[in-house]
Protein backbone atom coordinates (compact mmCIF):
# COMPACT_ATOMS: atom_id res chain seq x y z
CA UNK A 1 0.00 0.00 0.00
CA UNK A 2 3.08 1.97 0.36
CA UNK A 3 4.57 2.76 3.47
CA UNK A 4 5.20 6.64 4.81
CA UNK A 5 7.38 7.56 7.63
CA UNK A 6 5.61 9.89 10.32
CA UNK A 7 6.25 10.98 14.20
CA UNK A 8 5.95 8.03 16.80
CA UNK A 9 3.63 10.19 19.08
CA UNK A 10 2.28 7.58 21.26
CA UNK A 11 4.37 7.19 24.23
CA UNK A 12 3.63 3.25 24.43
CA UNK A 13 4.85 2.62 21.22
CA UNK A 14 7.87 5.12 21.37
CA UNK A 15 9.02 3.35 24.85
CA UNK A 16 9.37 -0.05 23.14
CA UNK A 17 12.89 -1.56 21.79
CA UNK A 18 13.59 -1.09 18.10
CA UNK A 19 13.22 -4.52 17.39
CA UNK A 20 10.04 -4.73 19.57
CA UNK A 21 8.12 -2.08 17.58
CA UNK A 22 10.04 -3.58 14.27
CA UNK A 23 8.02 -7.02 14.81
CA UNK A 24 4.94 -4.83 15.71
CA UNK A 25 5.28 -2.62 12.84
CA UNK A 26 3.54 -5.41 10.04
CA UNK A 27 0.71 -5.21 12.33
CA UNK A 28 -0.16 -1.44 13.20
CA UNK A 29 -2.78 0.32 10.71
CA UNK A 30 -3.13 3.83 11.17
CA UNK A 31 -6.89 5.06 11.06
CA UNK A 32 -8.31 8.36 11.29
CA UNK A 33 -10.69 8.36 14.30
CA UNK A 34 -13.96 11.18 14.21
CA UNK A 35 -15.12 12.83 17.01
CA UNK A 36 -18.01 11.37 17.94
CA UNK A 37 -17.04 8.16 17.10
CA UNK A 38 -17.80 5.11 19.34
CA UNK A 39 -14.90 2.30 19.30
CA UNK A 40 -16.97 0.26 21.96
CA UNK A 41 -20.17 -0.07 23.71
CA UNK A 42 -20.27 -0.71 27.86
CA UNK A 43 -19.52 -4.86 28.60
CA UNK A 44 -19.00 -5.26 24.21
CA UNK A 45 -16.52 -7.10 22.85
CA UNK A 46 -13.02 -5.12 21.92
CA UNK A 47 -11.87 -6.12 18.62
CA UNK A 48 -9.18 -3.78 18.16
CA UNK A 49 -6.94 -1.72 20.58
CA UNK A 50 -5.81 1.53 19.63
CA UNK A 51 -2.69 3.57 19.95
CA UNK A 52 -3.98 7.51 19.59
CA UNK A 53 -1.26 9.74 18.38
CA UNK A 54 -3.02 13.26 18.32
CA UNK A 55 -6.60 11.82 19.50
CA UNK A 56 -8.01 10.71 23.02
CA UNK A 57 -10.84 8.92 23.98
CA UNK A 58 -13.48 9.35 26.90
CA UNK A 59 -14.16 6.19 28.92
CA UNK A 60 -17.97 6.51 29.83
CA UNK A 61 -19.73 4.67 32.70
CA UNK A 62 -23.37 4.13 32.75
CA UNK A 63 -25.51 5.45 35.62
CA UNK A 64 -29.45 4.11 36.13
CA UNK A 65 -29.24 3.06 32.07
CA UNK A 66 -30.04 6.69 31.28
CA UNK A 67 -26.93 8.60 32.21
CA UNK A 68 -23.41 8.30 31.83
CA UNK A 69 -19.97 10.43 32.95
CA UNK A 70 -16.61 10.20 32.01
CA UNK A 71 -14.36 8.25 34.59
CA UNK A 72 -10.90 7.89 32.43
CA UNK A 73 -9.68 10.60 29.60
CA UNK A 74 -6.93 8.55 27.23
CA UNK A 75 -4.81 10.17 24.71
CA UNK A 76 -1.16 9.90 23.39
CA UNK A 77 0.19 8.93 26.09
CA UNK A 78 -1.73 5.36 26.58
CA UNK A 79 -3.72 2.64 24.64
CA UNK A 80 -7.74 1.84 24.04
CA UNK A 81 -8.77 -1.02 24.88
CA UNK A 82 -6.49 -2.00 27.69
CA UNK A 83 -8.64 -4.91 29.44
CA UNK A 84 -7.18 -7.08 26.74
CA UNK A 85 -4.24 -7.01 28.26
CA UNK A 86 -5.08 -8.35 31.48
CA UNK A 87 -6.64 -11.16 29.32
CA UNK A 88 -10.63 -9.56 29.61
CA UNK A 89 -12.40 -9.81 26.52
CA UNK A 90 -14.84 -7.45 26.92
CA UNK A 91 -14.99 -3.33 27.16
CA UNK A 92 -16.01 -2.13 30.67
CA UNK A 93 -16.43 1.58 29.47
CA UNK A 94 -17.94 2.76 26.60
CA UNK A 95 -15.05 4.31 24.60
CA UNK A 96 -16.25 7.58 22.70
CA UNK A 97 -14.21 9.39 20.45
CA UNK A 98 -13.49 12.69 21.80
CA UNK A 99 -10.86 14.74 20.20
CA UNK A 100 -10.61 13.69 16.47
CA UNK A 101 -7.37 12.56 14.76
CA UNK A 102 -4.98 9.61 13.96
CA UNK A 103 -4.25 7.02 15.48
CA UNK A 104 -2.70 3.19 15.55
CA UNK A 105 -4.72 -0.35 15.97
CA UNK A 106 -4.75 -3.90 15.92
CA UNK A 107 -6.26 -6.27 15.77
CA UNK A 108 -6.78 -8.37 19.17
CA UNK A 109 -5.53 -11.78 17.99
CA UNK A 110 -2.34 -9.81 17.00
CA UNK A 111 -1.78 -7.96 20.02
CA UNK A 112 -2.54 -10.59 22.62
CA UNK A 113 0.45 -12.25 20.83
CA UNK A 114 2.67 -9.77 20.65
CA UNK A 115 2.28 -8.88 24.55
CA UNK A 116 3.09 -12.32 25.23
CA UNK A 117 6.09 -11.58 23.93
CA UNK A 118 7.38 -8.56 24.97
CA UNK A 119 8.84 -7.74 28.42
CA UNK A 120 8.94 -4.06 26.99
CA UNK A 121 5.07 -3.89 26.32
CA UNK A 122 4.41 -4.97 29.74
CA UNK A 123 6.30 -2.96 31.06
CA UNK A 124 4.96 -0.26 29.57
CA UNK A 125 1.52 -1.23 29.31
CA UNK A 126 1.51 -1.90 33.04
CA UNK A 127 2.61 1.47 33.67
CA UNK A 128 -0.25 2.54 31.72
CA UNK A 129 -2.72 0.84 33.49
CA UNK A 130 -0.89 2.12 37.30
CA UNK A 131 -1.43 5.66 35.73
CA UNK A 132 -5.12 5.24 34.56
CA UNK A 133 -6.30 3.51 38.13
CA UNK A 134 -4.96 6.50 39.27
CA UNK A 135 -6.84 9.00 36.86
CA UNK A 136 -9.99 7.01 37.44
CA UNK A 137 -9.78 6.96 41.08
CA UNK A 138 -9.16 10.48 41.40
CA UNK A 139 -12.36 11.40 39.29
CA UNK A 140 -14.32 9.16 41.50
CA UNK A 141 -13.64 11.87 43.99
CA UNK A 142 -13.36 14.45 42.04
CA UNK A 143 -17.07 13.87 41.28
CA UNK A 144 -18.13 13.48 44.35
CA UNK A 145 -17.05 16.58 46.71
CA UNK A 146 -15.81 18.81 44.39
CA UNK A 147 -18.39 22.24 42.26
CA UNK A 148 -19.16 22.03 38.95
CA UNK A 149 -16.84 24.88 37.72
CA UNK A 150 -13.85 23.44 39.23
CA UNK A 151 -14.38 20.63 37.59
CA UNK A 152 -15.29 21.45 34.28
CA UNK A 153 -11.52 23.70 34.64
CA UNK A 154 -9.74 19.98 35.15
CA UNK A 155 -11.72 18.89 32.14
CA UNK A 156 -10.68 21.55 29.72
CA UNK A 157 -6.76 21.25 31.00
CA UNK A 158 -6.67 17.32 30.79
CA UNK A 159 -8.15 17.28 27.35
CA UNK A 160 -5.97 20.94 26.23
CA UNK A 161 -2.56 18.30 27.63
CA UNK A 162 -3.74 15.95 25.77
CA UNK A 163 -4.16 17.82 22.32
CA UNK A 164 -1.83 20.28 22.65
CA UNK A 165 -3.24 23.09 22.08
CA UNK A 166 -4.81 26.15 23.98
CA UNK A 167 -8.40 25.41 21.85
CA UNK A 168 -10.36 22.72 20.93
CA UNK A 169 -14.36 21.71 19.83
CA UNK A 170 -16.72 20.66 22.38
CA UNK A 171 -20.25 21.63 22.43
CA UNK A 172 -22.06 22.34 26.11
CA UNK A 173 -24.11 19.46 25.39
CA UNK A 174 -21.04 17.40 24.65
CA UNK A 175 -19.36 18.43 28.20
CA UNK A 176 -22.32 17.75 29.77
CA UNK A 177 -22.29 14.04 29.01
CA UNK A 178 -18.72 14.04 30.12
CA UNK A 179 -19.42 15.63 33.42
CA UNK A 180 -22.84 13.12 34.08
CA UNK A 181 -24.78 17.36 34.60
CA UNK A 182 -27.84 18.90 33.05
CA UNK A 183 -26.39 21.73 30.36
CA UNK A 184 -27.82 24.39 31.60
CA UNK A 185 -25.17 23.80 35.13
CA UNK A 186 -22.43 23.43 31.93
CA UNK A 187 -23.70 26.77 30.77
CA UNK A 188 -23.18 28.92 34.25
CA UNK A 189 -19.80 27.26 34.73
CA UNK A 190 -18.89 28.34 31.48
CA UNK A 191 -20.44 31.37 31.87
CA UNK A 192 -17.76 32.00 35.05
CA UNK A 193 -15.11 31.25 34.00
CA UNK A 194 -15.27 33.12 31.25
CA UNK A 195 -16.14 36.35 32.90
CA UNK A 196 -13.15 36.09 34.81
CA UNK A 197 -11.39 35.54 31.88
CA UNK A 198 -9.95 32.27 31.93
CA UNK A 199 -11.46 30.81 28.64
CA UNK A 200 -13.65 31.73 25.72
CA UNK A 201 -16.55 29.88 24.34
CA UNK A 202 -18.08 30.36 21.06
CA UNK A 203 -19.38 27.99 18.21
CA UNK A 204 -19.00 24.58 19.57
CA UNK A 205 -15.30 25.59 20.95
CA UNK A 206 -13.37 26.42 23.78
CA UNK A 207 -9.95 28.35 24.06
CA UNK A 208 -7.72 28.66 27.29
CA UNK A 209 -7.29 32.48 27.49
CA UNK A 210 -5.19 32.24 31.01
CA UNK A 211 -3.85 28.62 31.21
CA UNK A 212 -2.19 29.67 34.82
CA UNK A 213 -5.31 31.18 36.23
CA UNK A 214 -7.40 28.42 34.77
CA UNK A 215 -5.00 25.65 36.91
CA UNK A 216 -5.85 28.08 39.86
CA UNK A 217 -9.47 27.70 39.32
CA UNK A 218 -9.55 24.08 38.50
CA UNK A 219 -10.07 21.49 41.88
CA UNK A 220 -6.36 19.73 43.02
CA UNK A 221 -7.19 16.36 41.14
CA UNK A 222 -5.92 18.13 38.02
CA UNK A 223 -2.60 18.70 39.89
CA UNK A 224 -2.48 15.43 41.59
CA UNK A 225 -2.94 13.26 38.30
CA UNK A 226 -0.76 15.42 36.13
CA UNK A 227 2.25 15.00 38.41
CA UNK A 228 1.73 11.34 38.89
CA UNK A 229 1.86 11.07 34.59
CA UNK A 230 4.94 13.55 34.51
CA UNK A 231 6.96 11.54 37.23
CA UNK A 232 6.49 8.35 36.02
CA UNK A 233 6.75 9.35 32.15
CA UNK A 234 9.41 11.99 32.96
CA UNK A 235 11.99 8.70 34.30
CA UNK A 236 11.21 6.82 30.97
CA UNK A 237 13.68 6.96 28.18
CA UNK A 238 11.44 6.67 25.02
CA UNK A 239 13.81 5.55 22.30
CA UNK A 240 11.46 6.48 19.57
CA UNK A 241 9.18 9.36 20.14
CA UNK A 242 10.18 12.19 17.84
CA UNK A 243 11.94 9.81 15.45
CA UNK A 244 10.38 9.34 11.93
CA UNK A 245 8.77 5.27 11.53
CA UNK A 246 7.16 3.81 9.07
CA UNK A 247 3.48 2.76 9.20
CA UNK A 248 0.84 1.78 6.86
CA UNK A 249 -1.34 4.21 4.73
CA UNK A 250 -4.15 5.57 6.88
CA UNK A 251 -7.52 4.10 6.25
CA UNK A 252 -11.10 4.98 8.18
CA UNK A 253 -11.84 3.89 11.52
Amino acid sequence: MGARRILVQNRVLAGLPRKDYRRLLPLLESVQLAFGQVLYESQARIGYVYFPSNCFVSMLTGVDGSRSAEVGLIGSEGMIGLPVALGIADSPFRAVVQGGGMAMRMKIADFRRAFSESRAMKRELFLFTHLLMIQIAQTAACNRFHRLSQRMARWILMTSDRIKSNEFRITQEFLALMLGVRRVGISMAASGLRERKLLAYRRGSFTILDHRGLVAAACGCYKIVNDVYGRAQGKRNLPHQGQHRPIRKPTAG
